[in-house]
């Protein structure tokens, strides 16, 4: 996490290239050093060699390198700059901002801890200064606030009534459709779950969400006064929903729909293009908080915590708490799931918004 104002350089880079064929291959390069973990992760998950992986790592890097290729100009001063806010804008909503992972703007969580959006703010201005003729100046005052940043790396207390539960049940969480599955799943979490009121379990935690498995969930938790926020799936007629729950002895409802799935693997938009059903459903800028008990939820499901319109959509709401879940089964030998809690916890220091994290891995890891 503390790496990420390193990326802060990049529109230095850009900025200062000597053509647009250079600045292309600094944009391309910046992207796919970024995104290094990809090509490992697609052939994990598709259990594949490495070939589609790199072929999709590509495709990803286009977005970002065809932006800033097209804005890049010779002609420094205002002009490069406004250049420059448009590909950073760009970049961070759709449909470009699909792919904009590892954006610089991240960093403001690093560099201006507690500064919410006046923080953001002057992180934009920034990262500005570096595409003009005082680089210099920006340069240093980075370097000094990396060095006083990296004095103080406490992250907003977690209320003792949140506890996040992380699983190592590799691509088996949420495939198991039988009851003693969910019945180990419930014991898991009044082992872990401590005296905590709310605990929270990862994405895709619990697979399909039926009646059946509410009702089970239901009978497991009541006269706990337990509340389990978990992911689960939604399936519809025309394809799913990734979906967190929220789970009580007393009721048991659909709390969030993801907003932005992970494109290709989830999000297959071209199946609705062609006629055809399937793949998850993206709702884009839908549901940014959501309530449990009267606290403000800012969830982020995997994909949201690697790009910047769901985390900011949702801090201007003024959440109380964020709750990021992934199932990172299928990153194995990356760096995946470390880059995804890196940028979730950078934006939990910026605006001083307490975040309970809860991932899947391999049991190996």
């Amino acid at each position: 996490m503390m790496t990420l104002p390193v990326a802060m350089l990049f529109p230095l880079l850009w900025a200062t290239s000597p053509k647009r064929l250079v600045a292309t291959a600094v944009s391309a390069s910046y992207f796919l050093a970024a995104s290094r973990g990809l090509p490992q992760g697609v052939a994990n998950f598709y259990a594949a060699d490495l070939w589609p992986g790199l072929l999709l790592w590509a495709i990803a890097s286009a977005s970002f390198t065809l932006v800033h290729a097209i804005l890049w100009t010779n002609q420094p001063g205002k002009r490069r700059a406004v250049r420059y806010v448009i590909a950073a804008v760009l970049m961070a909503l759709p449909p470009f901002g699909i792919a904009g992972w590892a954006h610089p703007l991240t960093s403001a969580g690093i560099l201006f801890p507690g500064w919410g959006w006046v923080g953001l703010g002057a992180t934009a201005i920034l990262l500005v200064v570096m595409t003009g003729r005082r680089w210099q100046i920006a340069v240093a005052v980075l370097g000094g606030l990396y060095v006083w940043s990296a004095t103080d790396r406490t992250q907003p207390k977690v209320p003792e009534s949140w506890k996040g539960v992380d699983l190592a049940l590799g691509q088996n969480l949420g495939r198991d459709g039988s009851i003693s599955y969910q019945r180990d799943l419930i014991a898991e979490v009044r082992s872990k779950g401590g005296e905590a009121r709310f605990v929270v379990l990862p994405e895709s935690a619990i697979g399909f969400w039926t009646p059946t498995v509410a009702r089970l969930w239901q009978d497991g938790l009541r006269e706990s006064g337990v509340t389990v926020i978990a992911g689960a799936v939604v399936i519809d007629a025309a394809g799913y929903d990734n979906v967190l729950v929220a789970i009580s002895g007393a009721q048991a409802r659909i709390l969030y729909r993801e907003r932005m799935p992970v494109p290709v693997s989830m999000w297959q938009p071209w199946r609705a293009w062609m006629g055809e059903g399937g793949g998850a459903h993206a709702l884009f800028f839908t549901n940014p908080v959501v309530e449990v008990a009267g606290m403000r939820i800012a969830p982020l499901i995997c994909y949201e915590q690697l790009i910047l319109w769901p985390i900011l959509q949702s801090m201007l709401h003024a959440p109380d708490i964020i709750v990021a879940t992934g199932n990172g089964w299928w990153t194995s030998g990356t760096s995946i799931i470390a880059i995804q809690e890196g940028s979730a916890f950078a934006w939990s220091r910026l605006f001083a918004v307490p975040i309970v994290t809860a991932f899947n891995q391999n049991p190996k890891e």
